[in-house]
């Protein structure tokens, strides 16, 4: 579990790729090169493994690559990185699993003083599980819904949070990786099918 505060950023420093397989190298701040094997470290929102004992390495399997950006990193791609998060510590963003729900595009980027504002497309499939100045977690940044459009979201980005993550590196086009509050998830599961329908009056018994 993450909270969607970046700690660091990070760099890929070596790719090797095979069908639908993929094993990224990062290097970064000190405590990356000790990093436990086996140890989870959220990449861009997205949990991974550390398959190392000396560096970190994460193998991506195929629905991993189908599912977020991590299969489109170039060599020296900066990445946000989060390590998880230990029951006791401050809460600062919002609940992340690090389970990428689907990708979108970055469709506008518009400079208001220091302030960034960023359109970012959703996927059809996941716009009801985003509400206006709900939570939302893009490339694993805990943000909050500023606008809420048909089929995209405007967050706003504070000076602060634009130089500390790959935002500085955001470009029209660029694809990102969206998690959903997993709150909404929960709930739709829950509720009977026919409430979701809206067949209220056969609930109510009218």
């Amino acid at each position: 579990m993450f909270t969607g505060i970046v700690e660091a950023l990070g760099e890929v420093s070596r790719i090797e790729d095979r069908p639908g397989f993929r094993k990224i190298w990062l290097r970064g701040p000190e405590w990356l090169g000790k990093y436990p094997s086996g140890g989870s470290l959220a990449i861009n929102g997205c949990c991974t493994t550390n398959v190392c004992e000396h560096e970190f390495a994460c193998d991506l399997m195929k629905i991993t690559l189908e599912k977020t950006s991590l299969g489109l990193l170039d060599l020296g791609a900066k990445v946000n990185l989060e390590r998880p998060m230990a029951l006791g510590e401050e809460l600062g963003g919002h609940l992340v699993q690090g389970h990428v729900d689907g990708t979108g595009n970055v469709v506008s980027i518009q400079t208001i003083g220091d302030t960034r504002l960023v359109e970012i497309s959703i996927p059809e499939s996941l716009r009801r599980y985003v509400i206006l100045t709900g939570s939302i977690a893009i490339d694993g940044v805990s943000l909050t819904v500023a606008e809420l459009r048909a089929d995209s979201v405007v967050i706003g980005i504070i000076p602060h949070t634009w130089e500390v993550t790959v935002f500085q590196d955001y470009f029209v086009g660029r694809r990102v990786n969206i998690e959903v509050d997993m709150i909404g998830k929960y709930i739709e599961r829950l509720l009977p099918e026919k409430f979701l329908k809206g067949e209220l009056r056969e609930m109510s018994g009218q």
